[in-house]
């Protein structure tokens, strides 16, 4: 029997495939690391045939599975950094981060200070979710905190603002020139998503620090190392064109997809 080929299934083929790409093409992208290279020009339009996919196919808002208290069978896995060393972190944490703020600012009318209180103070959303890391493991967790869309209805984007970047205080790279701060970016379509959060909270306990305290990301649609753990500030920019090597995140400089979509 011959399959009926529609527009649509050539996406959802498409979708799944680049999909596979991204969670296996890392180590293939680490031997192209030039910028003219044929095979990262090759893994990087996957990467782009992703995103618009999921964009087509599910809608800006389409959520991703949530899953019951039952579900939760195990601790939370960490992924990246696990206890950030930065003299103004620990500072931080050792007051339990009541100095802790968080800052909005670049492209916005209104530049933002928040306090750790004051975003908790502001409606919140839990939902238990499940992590997926380009590593191939997975854990489900719930997680509460303010959604990141009422946070940017406060600092309010200007026209022109394209993405939030996301600068955190664990250091992920050490070196003669020095270090280097975990950073990361998301589009704003994913920003105002109803699942994506400023998350404070973990298993109806405060965040732990392994797990990202005192605020990390959580875009629920997207491949784990993009939820940016230990955020201190999110610039709002229409380009990556200033930010370290341009790619838009940490790893996105040195070879991964920049959506990361799931």
């Amino acid at each position: 029997m011959s399959e009926r080929i529609n527009r649509r299934s050539l996406l959802r083929h498409g979708l799944m495939g680049s999909a596979a790409l991204t969670l296996g093409g890392c180590k293939i992208f680490d031997a192209a690391r030039p910028s003219d290279s044929a095979m990262r020009a090759f893994f990087e339009s996957a990467n782009g045939l992703t995103y618009r996919s999921q964009r087509l196919l599910g809608g800006p808002d389409r959520l991703a599975p949530e899953y019951t208290e039952a579900d939760i069978r195990q601790g939370m896995r960490p992924n990246g950094s696990r206890d950030p060393d930065g003299e103004e972190y620990l500072s931080l944490a050792r007051d339990d981060f009541a100095d802790y703020r968080l800052t909005v600012t670049g492209m916005v009318e209104n530049p933002l200070s928040l306090s750790r209180a004051a975003l908790m103070a502001m409606p919140s959303r839990t939902q238990i979710t499940r992590h997926d890391c380009v590593e191939g493991w997975s854990c489900i967790a719930k997680w509460t905190g303010v959604p990141l869309a009422l946070v940017l209805d406060q600092a309010r984007p200007t026209a022109a603002a394209r993405f939030a970047v996301f600068q955190c205080y664990d250091t992920i790279e050490r070196s003669l020139s020095g270090i280097v701060k975990y950073y990361e970016s998301i589009d704003l379509v994913t920003a105002r998503h109803p699942q994506t959060l400023l998350a404070y909270g973990m298993n109806d306990a405060p965040l732990p620090t392994a797990n990202g305290a005192p605020l990390r990301l959580r875009a629920e649609r997207l491949l784990g190392y993009k939820m940016a753990k230990y955020v201190h500030t999110i610039t709002l920019v229409d380009s990556f064109a200033d930010i370290a090597g341009g790619r838009g995140g940490y790893w996105e400089d040195r070879g991964y997809h920049w959506f990361g979509g799931i």
